[in-house]
This record gives C-alpha cells, sequence and structure tokens, in this order.
C-alpha cells in the first residue's frame, strides 16, 4: 500500500487514525496476464490504483478491440462516466501482465468521506487522471503523425515496449503491427545516424 499512500499524500497528509481508515477502504487484488478487470457494459461502482502491473484501456469498435491507453504504477482508473453517472460503462480493463490493484467501491469511498472529508482528493485525483488520460490521447491523434505518437511513447513510456505486447501497441499508435514495425525501423534508423 506503500505506493497508494505515497500517492495520495502527495495531495494532502494523512495521519495514524486516517491511514487506518484508508487500509480498511480498500481490497486488494490480483489479476494474471490477460485478465479482464472491468467489461463495457457493467456500472461502473469502483476506482482502481496501480500499485504493481500494466493495464490496458481498450474499446471494442466493430468486434476489434481498441486500445486507447496503458496505466502502470502508481496510476488510478476510473470509468469516469459510468461511475459518476451511473450508465453503463463503454471502456473495458485489462491486465497485460501480472497486476495488483487496490480497490475502493463507491460504498467505501462515501463511508470514508463522512468520516474524513479530505478523502475526496481519491475521486478528484481518479477522475482529473481519467481526463489528463483522454486530452493527451486526443491531442496526440489530432496534432501528430503515427511516427510522432511512437516516439513520444518511446520517450515518455519506453519499458511498455518490454511489457505489453506489439499488436496493443500498434493498436493504441492507430497503426497496423506491420506499420509498426516500418515505423519502428526508421526511428531505430534515424537514432542510430
Amino acid at each position: 500500500m506503500d505506493k497508494l499512500i505515497e500517492n495520495i499524500e502527495a495531495y494532502i497528509s494523512l495521519n495514524e487514525d486516517e491511514l487506518l481508515l484508508l487500509a480498511n477502504a480498500v481490497e486488494r487484488r490480483t489479476y494474471n496476464k490477460n485478465d479482464i478487470i472491468f467489461t463495457e457494459g457493467e456500472i461502473s461502482s469502483e476506482i482502481y490504483f496501480i500499485s504493481n502491473g500494466c493495464v490496458r484501456l481498450f474499446y471494442n469498435v466493430d468486434s476489434n478491440d481498441k486500445t486507447a491507453f496503458f496505466y502502470t504504477e502508481g496510476q488510478f482508473i476510473c470509468a469516469g462516466e459510468s461511475y459518476t453517472y451511473n450508465i453503463p460503462a463503454t471502456e473495458n480493463y485489462q491486465a497485460v501482465e501480472k497486476t495488483e490493484i487496490y480497490v475502493f467501491t463507491k460504498t467505501k469511498i462515501e463511508s470514508l468521506l463522512r468520516e474524513v472529508p479530505k478523502f475526496e482528493v481519491i475521486a478528484r485525483i481518479a477522475t482529473e487522471n481519467e481526463l489528463i488520460t483522454c486530452q493527451k490521447v486526443i491531442a496526440s491523434f489530432v496534432t501528430k503523425s503515427a511516427e510522432e505518437r511512437y516516439t513520444d511513447l518511446l520517450n515518455t513510456q519506453g519499458e511498455l515496449f518490454q511489457r505489453v505486447p506489439q499488436k496493443y501497441i500498434a493498436s493504441f499508435l492507430g497503426v497496423s503491427p506491420e506499420t509498426l514495425s516500418r515505423i519502428k525501423s526508421r526511428v531505430h534508423k534515424k537514432r542510430r545516424s
């Protein structure tokens, strides 16, 4: 739970009683590679915090899954629209490697808020993470080529190339696996020259 506490304490400080309340409010879950954490059509009542591992956000589009984002250690995940408005979600979350998450249910969060109002920061961080993620994805597709998106991913989250199957990275970049191979080759040639 150290990563979770550290992440929350970047926003607010917690005393011993509050730390104990937090520990009692979360459930630790472990997922194996390829396990589905959350499925579209469900109504979200949970916020997740990744303490170890990698999770893929994807959408089903015409019977094909399209990767929208990757979350790694220290990030919150929430199907925000579903969670906030109590409507069926359109997104899916899948562990792409063995993953440990801490889960806050809506009921536990509401209970925490009654006891310690400053815990609203948990929902706020999760919502902000989702908003920032959406903005980054949209901006990259509007302003950059697939090669530029590849280079950005390499520079900012290069470890994903060792952790995530290439077909998911290709989907995230909006290209076929074959095109991804050509992009990789061009980028690596440029870097060597």
